[in-house]
């Protein structure tokens, strides 16, 4: 299951090791269509990735220090570094291919 993230947590959440961090929102239709994969994603990479979610809406600030124009928006980190960047929804293999170059 994808790990909810507060602007308190983030730091400490991806400071360390490989981060997916998928900004998204409630009302955002394109972001419960990429829901789902980023819940597979969680579960597939258990143990090697953090799969997070951030809610734009309750974490604005997440939201602006990132530059996230437009959700969703999936961010990849490796150690609190930004390494990549996607907009719009993606199928599943597109986040694994990001994720086989840092794993």
């Amino acid at each position: 299951m994808a790990i909810n993230l507060t602007t308190e947590q983030f730091e400490a959440t991806i400071g360390t090791g490989v981060s997916l961090v998928d900004f998204w929102a409630d009302w955002c239709g394109p972001c419960k269509m990429l829901g789902p994969v980023i819940e597979e994603l969680a579960a597939k990479y258990e143990g090697k990735v953090k799969v997070c979610k951030v809610n734009v809406d309750n974490e604005e600030d997440l939201a602006i220090r990132f530059g996230v124009m437009t959700i969703p928006t999936v961010i990849l980190f490796k150690d609190g570094e930004e390494l990549d960047k996607r907009i719009g929804v993606h199928p599943m293999e597109e986040f694994e291919t990001l994720l086989r170059k840092v794993l």
